[in-house]
């Protein structure tokens, strides 16, 4: 009987082990992919990583810095709003400038008081001094007028520092430069900032205060193109590219050229940090797209690029 149960789990441990062999070889079925891969569309492509941004007639988005140091009061915009040339963006707390330019306004007061009783005394004693030389002395007469210019010069020196006050007052309310749509804001109510821009949490160092991007119809693509594939680039009326949303399905999105900035400088990883500054050479090109209207894109987003010729 014990010969007979250990015969019987012998056999079991056999076909055990045959199913585990069976089971072992076979191989898998591989999942689909998440999303179409990225494929070179010509035959001698280049490849580029690009940046999505706002298009500019000239150089990136636009960034904002405020000209003078203190604490945000007021965000007078939101992200996404577009604003125009003068529209008010952002106020800074101006209690003690607004107090200097009361006092200075007070000062001019002074000083055109001062200037009325100047120009009425030093007529009485010219009416005075015509009507009969011998009636007061020339001295007098000199010292009027010597009053009535420094007086003159008393408004005009606290004029101009009442102008300079008002100025740089108006310079606590940072102002659209131009017409535009607000990127980001990277500050917010009680945020002390300066001329240098706002201390960046994740990014730890000084970013501008505003982006701003231009309102023209589509966005522009910015690729950055290894300086050992320059001599690959072909001429511009025969450039043809491409371009690929990362985690999509949708088709390939042709690209038009804009421009190249004729300058080859050093590769900073598009996650913008200061210390993934690489040896790496590049030159950048920048295209334009119309955005498709089933397919969600947004300025700071990376792209996979792929130039070729016509």
């Amino acid at each position: 009987m014990r010969n007979k149960i250990l015969f019987i789990f012998s056999v079991l441990g056999v076909l055990l082990a045959i199913a585990m062999a069976i089971y072992s070889a076979h191989e898998p079925k591989t999942l689909p992919p998440a999303f179409k891969p990225a494929t070179n569309p010509y035959a001698n492509g280049i490849y580029a990583q690009g940046i999505i941004e706002a298009q500019q007639n000239s150089g990136e988005n636009i960034n904002i810095y405020p000209e003078v140091s203190g604490v945000i009061t007021k965000v007078l915009v939101k992200e996404g709003d577009q604003v125009k040339k003068g529209d008010p963006i952002i106020s800074f707390e101006d209690s003690v400038q607004r107090s200097l330019v009361a006092q200075q306004e007070a000062q001019v007061a002074v000083s055109k008081a001062n200037l009325r009783n100047s120009v009425d005394a030093y007529d009485k004693l010219k009416r005075t001094w015509d009507a009969g030389p011998d009636s007061i002395s020339k001295d007098e007469l000199d010292k009027g007028r010597d009053a009535l210019g420094i007086a003159q010069a008393n408004l005009d020196f606290y004029q101009k520092q009442y102008e300079a006050a008002k100025t740089l007052l108006a310079k606590y309310q940072v102002h659209a430069l131009s017409e535009g749509k607000i990127l980001s804001i990277n500050a917010s109510v009680g945020s002390y900032v300066s001329p240098q821009g706002v201390y960046g949490t994740y990014t730890q160092a000084m970013n501008p205060l505003i982006v701003m991007g231009g309102l023209k119809q589509g966005l522009a693509v910015r690729c950055f193109i290894d300086e050992i594939l320059i001599q690959k680039l072909p001429s511009l009326e025969k450039m043809s590219a491409y371009m690929t949303i990362r985690g999509s399905d949708h088709e390939k999105i042709r690209l038009k050229f804009i421009r190249i900035q004729p300058n080859v400088s050093p590769k900073i990883q598009l996650s913008d940090q200061r210390s993934e500054r690489v040896d790496v050479r590049v030159l950048p090109v920048i295209f334009s797209f119309d955005v498709p209207k089933d397919l969600k894109i947004y300025t700071g987003q990376l792209v996979d690029v792929y130039i070729g010729q016509e």
